[in-house]
């Protein structure tokens, strides 16, 4: 079965009678080229397993189950639990969840079905609902070594984005700060079925075994973060002294500014995330 095929994958689709969802983002991809690409990215071996978020119809975990030791896949679709149980019929080594995974404990899942295995995430995530994904891997302490997802080409600018340039922002320094990002791939609307209307691409994020800066106070920091890219058109002093995130008066803020050599008129932009994390650290200090 070679799902990629367009033809076949139609074919099987219609069987089962079923329909795409815009509310869910499906598009299934459907090129063999990129499908290689991914699974050679996301680091998954006979040793090692994958967690994919989104399967669809099976295209990409048919080939994750032939690179990896085994397959959990989370899909939220009910719809989809008949036609993925034909797809994925001949791999004793696949197992389904039907599940939203936003909502599922992640620790668990990943402990009761890989152990003390190695975990690799891969995904084809709708757009909606990227960075929330992402993020939660991250941040549940869930210990898996990557996750290589397919994303929309500006979102992943953003990702690898560095300072000063119109795509660097939060996400930027989120992810930065708990993984190494690095460009795959590009994936153009031809790529899918049904064609979304705009450009994709494949992220690899290599977790890191510690964050890429030491911070005192990780919540701070990124409420600093978030204030500075909530109103990136003004400067930092009156981003930070104005914010809704955090209670941090002007004259600290500029107080803070002027120790650690910046700019009072420095905006958010300018700042690495070594440097947002000293500016967070001298103000935890200053409490």
């Amino acid at each position: 079965m070679e799902l990629y095929n367009p033809s076949q994958l139609k074919k099987v689709i219609e069987s089962f009678g079923f329909s795409f969802s815009k509310s869910l983002g499906q598009n299934f991809l459907i090129d063999k080229n990129v499908l290689d690409k991914i699974v050679s990215a996301s680091g998954v071996s006979e040793n090692s397993c994958a967690l994919e978020v989104g399967p669809g119809a099976g295209v990409l975990t048919r080939e994750l189950a032939v690179a990896s030791k085994s397959v959990v896949a989370v899909e939220i679709d009910k719809s989809l639990m008949p036609l993925l149980d034909y797809t994925l019929d001949e791999f004793d080594n696949v197992s389904v969840v039907n599940e939203d995974i936003l909502k599922i404990d992640l620790q668990k899942l990943i402990a009761q079905n890989f152990g003390n295995d190695d975990v690799h995430v891969v995904a084809n995530l709708p757009y909606y609902i990227t960075t929330p994904i992402i993020m939660k891997f991250l941040e549940e302490n869930t210990g898996v070594k990557s996750l290589t997802v397919m994303v929309q080409k500006e979102v992943a600018d953003r990702m690898v984005a560095s300072p000063g340039g119109k795509d660097y922002g939060a996400l930027s320094l989120a992810v930065q700060f708990y993984t190494a990002p690095k460009i795959v791939v590009k994936a153009e609307p031809h790529c899918f079925m049904p064609q979304p209307k705009v450009a994709s691409v494949v992220v690899h994020l290599e977790v890191q075994e510690k964050p890429t800066a030491e911070v005192k106070n990780k919540e701070q920091m990124f409420a600093i973060i978030k204030s500075a890219f909530g109103q990136r058109r003004k400067t930092l002093l009156n981003a930070l002294s104005k914010s809704p995130y955090i209670n941090i008066g002007k004259d600290r803020v500029l107080a803070a500014l002027s120790e650690l050599g910046f700019d009072p008129n420095i905006r958010g932009e300018r700042l690495s995330l070594s440097d947002f994390a000293k500016l967070s650290d001298y103000l935890e200090e200053e409490k």
